[in-house]
């Protein structure tokens, strides 16, 4: 699948299936994704993906996901996971 190690906190896995964002999407942005600096010592992740869908009801053109995760020895703690669709 990934070559990244990725393990989701119950409150991340919580907010990606509140949020439509799959594991897939989670470990692409982790591996292809712009990176920043994020409070409390953390790592923010963005990705942009083009697509052409409906959430809630409303059609949209990108999927942007912002990942918010822990560096634990060789793999990442993905503690939340926004969306938002444009």
């Amino acid at each position: 699948m990934f070559e990244t190690k990725i393990r989701f906190h119950p409150h991340a896995s919580e907010r990606m299936l509140e949020r439509g964002v799959s594991k897939e999407d989670v470990g692409m942005t982790i591996e292809r994704g712009e990176q920043f600096s994020a409070k409390y010592g953390r790592t923010g992740f963005r990705r942009n993906f083009s697509c052409d869908g409906t959430w809630r009801g409303k059609r949209y053109g990108v999927k942007q996901i912002e990942i918010y995760a822990e560096k634990e020895d060789s793999e990442w703690l993905v503690v939340t996971v926004i969306s938002r669709y444009f």
